[in-house]
């Protein structure tokens, strides 16, 4: 299987992109938003593949960053979600944004995507939030989104609500967005058991 491409490219359409590999011409489709910022025609050019094999064919799949691939990956095993329509998705929203959305159970914002109706996002909220924690971790740090508070009753919510299964990014973004609905001052006054609850009412 084909794991990765480095090549020159040799033209350039809304949806893929044909590479130049030692007089071999390899086409390659991409999130809309990946094709847009490709290099120019004869320019280099270096994409993680994921090669998908029908009966009929052998389908290319390309990805500026191995994040990117590797969260397309996750979401084709979701039940009715196909490498197209997982593409379609990334062109819709980024790793990071996506992570947040899973983290926060933001059905609304997933529902927006191509081909995603509100039972589907309410599984992808379900299904890959045990499944995306190394990368939201990452992505959610990149987004800056962090403790909302350090130290007492917060670390200590913190601490209870991951013992209780949850990931400490989306206990992070639950808490947040905790903070952002009653305000900084209010939010510095809750205490443990007030943390914990509200916590958990964003997590639902």
């Amino acid at each position: 299987m084909i794991a990765t491409l480095s090549g020159k490219i040799q033209s350039l359409h809304p949806d893929r992109v044909i590479v130049d590999v030692a007089g071999v011409g390899y086409e390659v489709y991409l999130a809309t938003a990946a094709a847009a910022k490709m290099p120019e025609r004869g320019e280099d050019v270096f994409l993680y593949i994921h090669t998908h094999v029908r009966e009929d064919a052998f389908v290319l799949y390309g990805f500026p960053e191995e994040k990117e691939k590797e969260f397309f990956l996750i979401l084709k095993t979701i039940s009715g979600i196909g490498p197209k329509m997982a593409l379609a998705m990334l062109s819709g929203l980024s790793v990071a944004e996506f992570c947040r959305a899973v983290a926060e159970a933001d059905v609304k914002l997933l529902t927006t995507l191509q081909g995603v109706g509100k039972k589907t996002a309410e599984r992808i909220c379900v299904e890959l939030k045990d499944k995306i924690g190394h990368l939201a971790t990452t992505e959610l740090k990149t987004a800056n989104i962090s403790t909302p508070v350090t130290g007492g009753a917060v670390a200590d919510a913190l601490s209870a609500l991951q013992n209780l299964g949850y990931s400490d990014p989306v206990v992070r973004v639950a808490l947040t967005s905790v903070k952002n609905r009653v305000g900084k001052e209010k939010f510095s006054e809750l205490g443990l058991e007030e943390l914990i609850k509200e916590g958990l009412k964003a997590l639902a």
